[in-house]
């Protein structure tokens, strides 16, 4: 496996590498700007080359094996599977399509959701926005290809040491800690919690999220209303509505992807108190990580997805959901989350994650510092027009859950002067590695708002988010190494 610290994956035949370049990254490489708009654009020329894949995007070579084989053991004429990591899934899979069948494939513990063919996108769309995932590592122990090197008593105790670690880092106790198989299958778990506990209620995203964290409410249950928080006044738009509809939950991340930006938290409580006391507040605290604040001080509930930060190494995904126990709705929600939530990561991801995590305050530092004198660098570089990061965009909000000596996360944004012609040369330049995700240990750029809202692009530029915009995720090589990187990208 390359040292992507000092040999990035950013050439034009890197393309379709994963990312890191082994069968488990959970990324791949698009070193040139044509490369992402033939992804986004389909084009055969691009795609055939991936050898992996953000796995809740485009399938890597062993779950497609995985799926084929099922298909072969339970499908029908015209009919097509996905799989699972639990029965349950599938079956919530099924649900959501309104078609098909869940089956258990008992020799693998998998759950496998039969549907007709014309039904596929539906299920994929269930498998994007739910993350209920198979893993890489699941999938290629179940076809014989990978040897059961860890056991289940192996397993559960990497899952009790990563609730833990957590549970010690957060305040909170180990209980109040589920794991699952992405950040987005924690978030799904959230929203089904409050569906079920708050029937019929809408809830709130507050300030431009990661794309897929807004769908979810969008597609499932009663819907979302979505307050970009643009201007000032939308408090007063969030205070009205408020007062005028019970929520059942208002989603904030702290800070934003991609715009760095954080809620004012005293604001929002304050607004709270006098309107709805008993909503609760869901934070997302992936990219300022838990090492740099204390997101419990306002959430009722935090979720995280461990795949970023958390892990660093970029081949294993995970997520978590942490309790507040003093929230007026833990009991309530311990209960429904200890009923229905995964409770434990597959074997292998789960020892793979211990492993990774045990420095992951030191790396979440290095990561921080990173970001900041990057993003301070770029400020000032007579070429770039914009920067975003935390400790500018975050503000009070941020500010109000810093711990003390906490630092502001691994990403920043940038846009340049000229993007029209500046964006494609410079980030085809640059000597970093270049692909979707955030919280790897080795540095990674990509075009963002054209991999996450391609067929939006005029949306996201009226709620303040430019199709130009470049985001970075800053990794643990030598500061004044990568700076050096961006200027000669620049020049």
């Amino acid at each position: 496996m390359s040292d992507l610290l000092k040999n990035p994956l950013c050439h034009a035949d890197d393309l379709g590498k994963a990312i890191p370049d082994h069968e488990f990254g959970v990324s791949v490489c698009l070193p040139l700007w044509k490369h992402v708009i033939g992804y986004e654009e389909g084009d055969p020329q691009v795609v055939s080359t991936f050898q992996s894949g953000y796995p809740r995007f485009c399938c890597p070579p062993a779950i497609s094996r995985l799926f084929e084989a099922a298909e072969k053991e339970f499908a029908a004429a015209g009919e097509r599977c996905l799989v699972f990591p639990r029965l349950v899934h599938a079956q919530r899979c099924v649900q959501f399509i309104e078609n098909g069948r869940a089956v258990e494939w008992t020799e693998h513990q998998l759950g496998v959701a039969v549907f007709p063919a014309d039904s596929h996108l539906q299920a994929r769309k269930f498998w994007r926005f739910c993350g209920e995932c198979v893993s890489t590592r699941q999938a290629a122990c179940a076809l014989g290809g990978q040897p059961a090197t860890t056991s289940a008593d192996d397993g559960k105790t990497a899952n009790r040491l990563i609730r833990e670690r957590i549970a010690r880092l957060a305040g909170q106790q180990p209980e109040d800690v589920f794991l699952f198989p992405s950040g987005m299958a924690a978030n799904f778990a959230v929203h089904r919690m409050l569906t079920h506990h708050f029937p019929g209620r809408k809830t709130a995203q507050l300030d431009f999220p990661y794309v897929d964290v807004l769908k979810l409410q969008q597609m499932f249950g009663s819907g979302a209303h979505f307050l970009p928080l643009i201007h000032a006044s939308e408090y007063d738009e969030l205070r009205s509505l408020l007062q005028n509809e019970p929520l059942a939950g208002l989603f904030c991340e702290a800070p934003s992807n991609p715009l760095l930006r954080c809620v004012d938290f005293e604001r929002l409580l304050a607004i709270r108190a006098e309107t709805q006391p008993g909503v609760p507040i869901i934070i997302d605290d992936t990219i300022s990580t838990v090492a740099h604040v204390d997101a419990h001080r306002v959430a009722d509930v935090v979720t995280t997805s461990l795949t970023k930060t958390f892990s660093g190494a970029g081949d294993v995904m995970a997520g978590s959901v942490v309790l507040n126990r003093q929230s007026p709705h833990h009991a309530a929600f311990s209960a429904f989350l200890t009923a229905h939530a995964d409770h434990e990561l597959w074997r292998g991801d789960a020892v793979a994650l211990e492993l990774h995590s045990r420095d992951f305050p030191q790396r979440a530092d290095g990561m921080s510092r990173n970001a900041q004198a990057l993003a301070e660098h770029l400020r000032s570089h007579p070429k770039v027009d914009r920067v975003w990061h935390a400790a500018a965009e975050g503000g009070r909000g941020y500010e109000f859950i810093r711990r003390e000596h906490g630092g502001h996360g691994c990403l920043l944004s940038f846009t340049l002067k000229n993007p029209e012609t500046a964006s494609a040369p410079f980030y085809d330049a640059l000597r970093v590695t270049k692909g979707p995700s955030l919280g790897t240990n080795f540095t990674l750029a990509c075009p963002y708002t054209l991999l996450a809202h391609y067929d939006e692009l005029e949306w996201t530029e009226s709620v303040g988010v430019s199709r130009w915009l470049i985001r970075v995720s800053a990794g643990l090589e030598d500061t004044a190494d990568l700076i050096a990187r961006f200027d000669e990208a620049l020049a």
